[in-house]
Order: structure tokens, then C-alpha cells, then sequence
């Protein structure tokens, strides 16, 4: 199963401090707009996205179709068959991908602790 790009979505209070704090750490804003509340930034191939107001708990996110550097993959797996395979393991979804559509699409799964999983195609 290949998932795609990886990313840490952080629900921030304020995105101006965030954003001066992670660039401390060596990242710089690589997507977004911060007058939207939200931006991606990186380091080397680790991102993170901060998001402020949009919602409660930090998520762990993927993104098939992507690579790190969020370029469009030539081949890789569909959201909707990487639902499909988890399904077929017994996994339990809070949300679901349109199994009928094609293009862009979305789903969220917890881990065993309760951690937000959203698995986001954007091609």
C-alpha cells in the first residue's frame, strides 16, 4: 500500500507565532496563505502544515498522487482502492471516499489511540 507524501497537520492558536517558531527550527512556508490561517512549510523532506481554527486535534495526513515535494506522481495508488484494502481489514472509517467518483478525494481513520489519520488525494 502506498499512501504518498507524508505530513504533520498541526492545530495552531496562532499561526503568525507558529510560523516564526518553525522557521527557528530551519522550515520556511512552502504552500498556503497565512491570511487564510494556514500554511505548509518544510525542511529538507519533512512538512508540516499549520492550521489555525480548522480544526481541534493535530492529524496525521497522506497524500497519494504526491510526492514530498507535493509534485503530481505519474502512477500511484487511488485513495479509493487504499479504502478499499483497509476495509478488507477490518478497518473503521469516520469518513469515506466516494467509491463511485474519480480525481480528488478524501478519507479519515483513528489509530488506537484516538490520533486522526486523513488520507487526502488532490489529483
Amino acid at each position: 500500500m502506498e499512501l504518498g507524501a507524508f505530513s504533520v497537520s498541526l492545530a495552531v492558536k496562532d499561526i503568525s507565532v507558529s510560523k516564526r517558531f518553525y522557521e527557528k527550527l530551519g522550515f520556511s512556508a512552502f504552500g498556503g496563505n497565512a491570511d487564510e490561517n494556514w500554511l505548509i512549510m518544510k525542511n529538507s523532506d519533512h512538512i508540516i502544515g499549520l492550521f489555525q481554527g480548522m480544526f481541534e486535534k493535530n492529524i496525521l495526513t497522506f497524500n497519494p498522487g504526491w510526492s514530498q515535494e507535493a509534485s503530481t506522481l505519474k502512477s500511484f495508488q487511488d485513495v479509493r482502492e487504499i479504502q478499499h484494502e483497509l476495509k478488507a481489514k477490518g478497518i473503521e472509517f469516520d469518513s469515506e471516499a466516494d467509491e463511485n467518483s474519480t480525481g480528488p478525494a478524501s478519507f479519515m481513520i483513528c489509530d488506537p489511540d484516538g490520533n486522526t489519520i486523513l488520507v487526502d488525494q488532490h489529483v
